[in-house]
């Protein structure tokens, strides 16, 4: 490794410390208060996250309806975390109409259906899975637990996916031999899943201990488990994505990070699954 280049990695690590170091307090601290609060931020990632998407489409050549996919990604997560279930499905609804009538509309003909489908395709990837973060943070109200909990809900999905995504990396630098999924992503490896499954779990276990939970330790076991796969499979979507769009990073948002997306692939898909588990599973509500 030459000067350069050990220079440029430096300043790459650097700028992901500092941008950790004023982004994680900052959301933890809004977490915690919860509420509209909470909502609000979600919401802002949910919205960065779904320009990246459709520009990352419009590299592909295809034409989505940005404005409608934003304004109406971004307006989900405020009917769910109202609870009114029957006007999100309104929302969604008038979404796809809307998509449809403007291809109809539209002067320049063609790929009518890819243009349809990636706006509604970002619609329910980025805003709908994401909103699940939200709804772990208000789950404890269906639940009838204290709103507190929820702080510990979202904890425990951070926790985890960033347990995983740390645990492969280390491991997959260190142990890294047969490839997982060389034709998405070449630099990840069946040694760097399991690591990153196993400090999941162990992510978990410290967790359970540090906070008050209705998880037992077989429950918090499988549920590591669980998401460490479906974290590490929503990582190599994002991956697909952009490998199709023929894009290192969905976006540079994120100083020595890349953008939303590549932040927070794996939790849109951890947040549902964990979300689902605590409700149907664990708390059976």
């Amino acid at each position: 490794m030459d000067g350069t280049e050990k220079k440029s990695r430096g300043g790459s690590l650097a700028r992901r410390l500092l941008a950790a170091a004023v982004f994680l307090p900052c959301f933890f601290i809004i977490a915690h208060r919860g509420g509209i609060y909470y909502l609000i931020l979600v919401d802002m990632i949910i919205i960065l996250g779904l320009f990246e998407f459709y520009k990352m489409m419009e590299a592909k050549g295809l034409r989505p309806y940005k404005w409608i996919g934003v304004l109406s990604g971004g307006a989900l997560p405020w009917y769910l975390f109202f609870r009114q279930g029957i006007y999100a499905n309104v929302l969604l609804t008038l979404t796809f109409i809307a998509v449809m009538i403007a291809e109809l509309i539209r002067k320049d003909k063609g790929h009518a259906v890819y243009h349809i489908s990636v706006t509604i395709f970002g619609v329910l990837y980025v805003s709908w899975l994401g909103s699940h973060l939200m709804l772990l943070r208000e789950l404890p109200i269906i639940a009838g637990l204290d709103y507190a909990a929820g702080f510990t809900f979202v904890i425990i999905v951070f926790t985890l996916t960033w347990c995983c995504d740390t645990g492969a990396y280390i491991f997959g630098k260190m142990f890294g031999r047969r490839k997982l999924f060389p034709s998405i992503s070449p630099g990840k490896t069946v040694e760097g899943a399991l690591g990153g499954t196993f400090l999941s779990i162990v992510g978990i276990l410290i967790a359970r201990g540090l906070m008050e939970t209705q998880l037992g330790i077989v429950d918090a076991v499988a549920l590591a488990i669980a998401a460490s796969v479906i974290g590490q499979l929503g990582d190599l979507v994002e991956s697909m994505i952009k490998r199709d769009a023929k894009l290192k990073d969905s976006s540079t948002a994120i100083p020595g990070h890349g953008g939303i997306l590549d932040r927070f692939d794996s939790l849109l898909f951890t947040a549902p699954l964990i979300y689902y588990a605590l409700r149907y599973f664990v708390m059976k509500v």
